[in-house]
């Protein structure tokens, strides 16, 4: 069984997904860090050099990769499922879980990354709240096709994990 996570930069994808593997035995794969690995280059390195259609592409041919492991928790890039037909390939092969954060708590979690991140990088508070608010209303269409959708702000570890424990993943 593969559980996918899917909801916007920020949300807690990769923090919440390597807790959820370790407390239910599963691999942990971040589709970020699985394409650094594979060119040899880091997201920002490759936004920089290629764009971000041959990302979004590399993104894409990533997700036929995971078919190989049986049970991982898979925290996906923020915009992954809302190219091509990924989101469609997800829910074909696993369970997919929409990290459901407001604009307000991922323009706070941000703040404090997102020199890191090429998308945002060098944005005013004003500039990301903006770019948040217009980005999230473009992927939310695709993020609500998940199949479980979990407030992250309202929930501990403990309470995420019973909810999708209750939700038969």
């Amino acid at each position: 069984m593969k559980i996918f996570l899917v909801g916007f930069m920020g949300s807690g994808k990769t923090t919440i997904g390597r807790r959820i593997a370790e407390r239910i035995g599963f691999e942990f794969v971040d589709t970020d860090r699985f394409i650094e690995m594979r060119h040899g280059l880091s997201v920002t390195e490759i936004f920089a050099r290629q764009g971000e259609p041959a990302f979004r592409e590399m993104e894409r041919n990533i997700l036929s990769d995971l078919q190989k492991f049986d049970y991982a928790v898979i925290s996906t890039g923020g915009g992954l499922p809302c190219y091509g037909d990924n989101m469609n390939v997800m829910l074909s092969c696993g369970k997919v879980v929409y990290l459901k954060t407001s604009p307000q708590a991922l323009a706070r979690r941000l703040l404090r990354s997102h020199t890191e991140r090429p998308l945002i990088k060098g944005m005013t508070e004003n500039e990301l709240q903006q770019y948040i608010t217009e980005k999230l209303a473009e992927r939310e269409p695709f993020y609500r096709r998940a199949q479980f959708v979990v407030q992250t702000e309202s929930f501990s570890m403990d309470e995420l994990l019973k909810s999708l424990h209750l939700m038969k993943i």
